[in-house]
């Protein structure tokens, strides 16, 4: 059996022909850019998150500079956050030159330690950007506390985690901004690059559509410094189409971790994922841990498993962040899960048959360990 790590064919293939009448829509109507589906596309994920306020944009990493630079941050500032994510988090604060400060990570579900971050806190720090790790949000409320206490601002990387829940109310509107990525293999993605920025903030909102567009205010007057961070027509027409469809595909997410859940059970050779029972997870990714990660990829892969490992070497560790000063030890959890977490397979279109395949090659690794 050769099984696909996110199935992005069967998933076209099911909303086929919607998405091809939208993007014919779009090239017939030739307004590429900025045309009438994105700002349709803002309005319905206003609707979808509860958030005021929805800026469609050219990455989830721009949607984090944005963010940033909306606040002005930039030399001497300092910014929160995890040394366990993708490195865009880190690199939009480093970009504007700002200085990335970490905190380690909980051990169970893989977000900030929300114990560690006060410590971290100087006369220099400006935010804290909290990463909804595989989809599932951090520990938001504790954040805020933290946040109001210095009067800091709150920058949820949400790239992972577009449809999860806390508490109740929807990712992408759990801080001052949201920051998501519509990358083709995200929970909700689009055909190339794509994101948004999402604020209750009036004033927020209105400077970062102006950065968006290379800080204009209207046409050929520019208030801002800003950058060409739009999101073009083509991929907002084919979020929209998705977007409709989406409750389904979360739904369809939940089950097949319930099923890998139920599939691979507890035991030794490897840590399930955790969420929390307040929130909800997107399951951006099925990520378990073991310390024969290497072994069992080689089984994985010769028997047509597909694995990835979301990540191995914390951004602490990074060659570009050198200048920063940490060393191996310095976060020694972020260090411990990275080298021993491996993800799964893991989309709505996993039939049961390849999902009992993969728990089966699995436990066969596990018996022969």
């Amino acid at each position: 059996m050769k099984i696909d790590f996110a199935n992005l064919d069967r998933q076209y293939t099911r909303y086929k022909r919607e998405i091809d009448e939208a993007i014919a829509r779009v090239v017939e109507s030739t307004r590429f850019i900025m045309g009438p589906d994105v700002r349709a596309l803002e309005r319905e994920l206003c609707e979808f998150t509860g958030s005021k306020h929805a800026i469609g944009c050219s990455s989830g990493t721009d949607a984090l500079l944005l963010a940033m630079m909306a606040l002005g941050i930039g030399p001497g500032d300092e910014v929160i956050t995890t040394p366990f994510t993708f490195i865009a988090t880190a690199e939009s604060v480093a970009f504007l030159g700002a200085k990335p400060v970490f905190v380690d990570i909980d051990e169970t579900t893989y977000t900030i330690d929300v114990s560690k971050i006060e410590a971290a806190v100087t006369d220099r720090t400006r935010a804290i950007v909290p990463v909804s790790l595989y989809g599932q949000p951090a520990d938001m409320d504790e954040i805020e506390t933290i946040a109001r206490k210095y009067g800091l601002k709150v920058i949820e990387d949400a790239a992972q985690s577009f449809g999860a829940t806390y508490k109740e109310k929807r990712s992408c509107n759990l801080g001052d901004f949201g920051c998501t990525s519509f990358f083709p293999a995200k929970p909700l993605g689009c055909f190339g690059d794509g994101g948004a920025v999402f604020t209750d903030d009036d004033d927020l909102a209105e400077k970062i559509k102006s950065l968006r567009i290379h800080g204009q205010t209207e046409r050929y007057r520019h208030e801002y410094i800003g950058m060409g961070g739009r999101l073009d027509t083509i991929q907002a027409a084919v979020l929209r189409v998705k977007l409709g469809h989406y409750p389904e595909d979360l739904q369809k997410r939940q089950e097949v971790a319930r099923k890998y859940d139920a599939l691979l059970g507890e035991r030794g050779e490897w840590i399930l994922p955790k969420v929390r029972s307040d929130r909800t997870s997107a399951w951006a990714q099925y990520s378990i841990r073991t310390k024969e990660r290497e072994k069992l990829r080689k089984k994985l892969e010769a028997n047509g498993i597909p694995t990835a490992v979301h990540y191995p070497i914390p951004l602490h560790l990074q060659v570009c962040f050198g200048y920063l000063g940490y060393g191996k030890g310095d976060f020694p959890v972020a260090e411990r899960v990275g080298e021993e977490i491996v993800s799964l397979p893991m989309n709505p279109d996993l039939r049961d048959e390849e999902l009992e395949y993969i728990a089966g090659k699995l436990k066969e690794f596990a018996e022969k360990t």
